[in-house]
């Protein structure tokens, strides 16, 4: 379904919004605790100094350069306590009675948050970075189990977390990337969907794999019909920001305000904005602005301060809250979470949060979910509370990847176009013999799930691109993985019921974003649609095949028979194409650092020798005549 479309026009408030109160909110959110010890009870006391004393034994170091930052933080606020405390208040005698509707109140539940996470009653310790494996995909017997189903999952985060790895020299670990977010975050020259068709078009692809000499690969590519943000009708945003202590370092606060000034740059007067801040406590900055009211919003975000530990869960009710005030029917209604860690105050369970991001959803509000830095850094959570908002998560290494999310895809990351998207290619086991679908593991679905309209599945947005791969091996090719059955059906001698002219049968089912009944989509995927070589293989196919092979190789997958760095360099170099953004020279980068790096891992560390007497290193001796 399409919104209808409006033009808006950009008018500037000159008077500036921001009370003395909000500024109070702001800074106060980053104070350090007053609160002595001889306020506390002893035995609480006791019991705090014990549990602290096991649990940071080994984040001594973690802690110091915590410490450093909270000071260098508290140093920057205090200093802007005094340069903006009588700006404040000028500004606030030159309010006007409409800009003070809008403005936020201290909620009676805010206090000062504690400099540290040790120093917050009930604080879990911090984990460090958190990246879930993922277990392969394996090859599967057509004869034994045709169908694969599987929903879409437009998110990025995976290749930019990969991106920021590689620049700082680091690989990351086995199996943590999810190779299907990798292929998403490149946009593919797929069509557009024609005038009142699906919301998206489907095109495929087959040419012989570069992973396995006797293999074929087929490409599904979706392509979301496109909208420019005046098209998209009035938005109701509540940012959802992290301002805790560890959000102190450039890459990650800063960086943070920057690019969601980007993106208010581009709503208009129809679009409301509020901000929600979390740290020790969660606090209301910003109450329905007017998302043209430039001045306001540029200045409550340049007001943010780093400072307290991470309650992201009282955040996420009060960012809803204010969701559902502000809500716009036939809008667009999302919550944009942006945040460097996890949640380690308060509600910390994963289902409770699941389930309140899920139960928003259904009322029509979303959530998008933006990370930044590293550290304590969660990418399970973002990426789990993004797929069951109906929303996109996207990790935010660089100005230029906040301009790539927050300007050039606004359409994408803000409107969906078709929710619950489900594909299902079923194989004709006279033709293909095995197959393996390429990443998206954490989205695999049930094969009865596709018909069933209540299971969750993915979302794409306006100009959305979706990526899926799978490998295959015909019958005729030879070297199976696994034994032909003894028992069953003989497509040679038996009673032929496939066609010999499809290899497979690829269905897709979708909802509306106003409706709650799927509809179906079918085509048959044709054997003579094959080119010969994978040099006539199109530069989409190409890029999109070393993509997925970066992603595999540093996985460590057992799948790739004859692929290595050297042909992963060749196929990138091959597949540049025009390339305007120059996201795949960038990524052509990217795969000689990893090469470089897997190199380096392979070369052995330890050295055995048999030192005796002698110094090590050895000491310079005269050259002999």
């Amino acid at each position: 379904m399409r919104y209808p479309s409006s033009v808006f026009r950009h008018k500037a408030h000159l008077s500036f919004v921001i009370s003395g109160l909000t500024l109070a909110v702001l800074l106060g959110l980053s104070a350090c605790s007053d609160k002595t010890a001889e306020q506390q009870n002893p035995a609480e006391l006791a019991a705090q100094a014990k549990l602290a004393a096991e649990q940071q034994a080994a984040l001594k170091q973690s802690a110091e350069l915590d410490e450093r930052a909270v000071r260098q933080a508290n140093r920057q606020r205090d200093a802007a306590i005094v340069m903006h405390g009588q700006a404040s208040s000028a500004k606030l005698r030159t309010m006007s009675a409409e800009n003070r509707a809008y403005m936020a109140q201290p909620a009676a539940s805010i206090s000062a948050a504690p400099a540290l996470n040790r120093d917050w009653p009930g604080a879990v310790p911090p984990v460090r970075n958190r990246f879930e494996k993922q277990v392969q995909n394996g090859i599967m017997v057509a004869g034994e189990i045709p169908v694969s189903t599987f929903a879409i999952d437009v998110d990025t985060g995976s290749y930019t977390t990969l991106r920021r790895m590689l620049k700082e020299g680091r690989l990351p670990q086995k199996d943590t990337l999810r190779v299907e977010e990798m292929l998403n975050y490149f946009s593919y020259d797929y069509p557009l969907p024609g005038k009142n068709e699906a919301p998206f078009s489907v095109t495929t692809e087959l040419a012989p794999s570069p992973y396995s000499d006797d293999m074929m690969l087929l490409r599904i590519g979706l392509k979301g019909y496109e909208q420019s943000k005046a098209e998209l009708g009035a938005s109701n945003l509540v940012f959802l920001l992290d301002v805790s202590g560890s959000m102190a370092s450039p890459d990650k606060l800063p960086l943070l305000q920057t690019a969601l000034k980007m993106l208010t740059q581009q709503l208009n007067a129809q679009d409301k904005v509020s901000i929600v801040v979390y740290a020790g406590a969660a606090g209301v900055v910003l109450d329905g602005a007017a998302g043209n009211d430039t001045q306001t919003l540029n200045y409550a975000l340049e007001q943010l301060s780093a400072g307290g530990s991470t309650n992201g869960a009282q955040g996420i009710q009060l960012a809803y809250q204010l969701a559902q005030k502000h809500f716009v029917e036939g809008g667009i209604n999302r919550v944009i979470l942006a945040t460097d860690g996890d949640f380690n105050v308060g509600t910390t369970n994963l289902d409770e949060l699941i389930d309140l991001v899920s139960s928003q959803k259904q009322q029509g509000i979303g959530l998008t979910t933006l990370g930044f830095g590293m550290g304590d850094y969660n990418d399970q959570l973002m990426e789990q509370l993004a797929d069951k908002g109906n929303g996109q998560y996207a990790y935010i290494d660089s100005i230029n990847e906040a301009r790539k999310v927050l300007v050039e895809q606004l359409s994408a990351t803000l409107l969906t176009i078709a929710k619950e998207v489900k594909v299902q290619v079923e194989f004709n086991p006279a033709l293909v013999a095995e197959y393996r679908l390429i990443g998206y593991e954490n989205r695999a679905l049930a094969r009865e799930d596709f018909n069933n309209d209540k299971v969750d599945a993915g979302e794409i947005g306006a100009g959305h691109t979706v990526t899926a791969l799978y490998e295959l091996r015909y019958v005729d090719a030879g070297n199976l993985a696994n034994d032909k059955l003894r028992y069953g059906y003989n497509p040679k001698t038996g009673n032929e019921k496939y066609s010999r002219d499809e290899i497979a049968y690829l269905k897709l089912r979708y909802q509306l974003p106003d409706e709650a009944q799927s509809q179906l989509l079918s085509y048959p995927i044709r054997a003579d649609q094959r080119v010969k070589s994978l040099a006539q293989a199109s530069d989409d196919f190409r890029f999109a095949a070393a993509v997925a092979g970066l992603g595999q190789l540093l996985n460590q997958s057992h799948y790739l028979h004859q692929f290595d760095y050297n042909k992963l360099s060749a196929l990138t170099r091959s597949a540049l194409g025009e390339d305007t953004s120059g996201y795949r020279h960038e990524f052509m980068q990217l795969v000689d650092t990893a090469a470089a790096l897997a190199q380096t891992q392979r070369a052995p560390i330890k050295k055995s020798f048999d030192a005796g007497d002698k110094p090590f290193p050895p000491e310079d001796k005269p050259h002999q005549q």
